[in-house]
């Protein structure tokens, strides 16, 4: 996967935002602006997503790319080296968790408006 492949289905999510709200090369996607992935965008050797923490345990146990989130709450976050080990569908499906995991958060209220129920 590449870096504009990446790019462009985190930006396909519903309500998605990108930002640089640390520094000039992470690039963070969000959703009702609370993050669900983030990558560094001069290297894109690795990317950050959210998981569920026993979920996050298991894919670690089961793919050496997938480590403790880097600078991350690690039991919430894996980081995902992008080495091409991974398929793109499996990293889409990740993202896509990352994502619903953020989305099934928030408060009702919220999605409603959001169209997101």
């Amino acid at each position: 996967m590449d870096i504009e492949s990446f790019r462009d289905y985190c930006l396909s999510l519903p309500h998605t935002t990108e930002g640089f709200p640390f520094d000039q090369k992470t690039l963070v996607f969000k959703v009702a602006n609370k993050m669900f992935a983030l990558t560094d965008v001069e290297e894109f050797s690795s990317v950050n997503l959210k998981c569920e923490p026993e979920r996050a345990i298991s894919l670690r146990e089961q793919y050496p790319c997938v480590k403790p989130g880097y600078h991350m709450n690690k039991q919430h976050w894996n980081t995902v080296e992008m080495d091409h080990s991974i398929s793109d569908q499996m990293i889409y499906l990740w993202i896509r968790e990352s994502y619903d995991l953020i989305v099934d958060s928030l408060p009702k209220k919220l999605k409603i408006e959001l169209g997101l129920i």
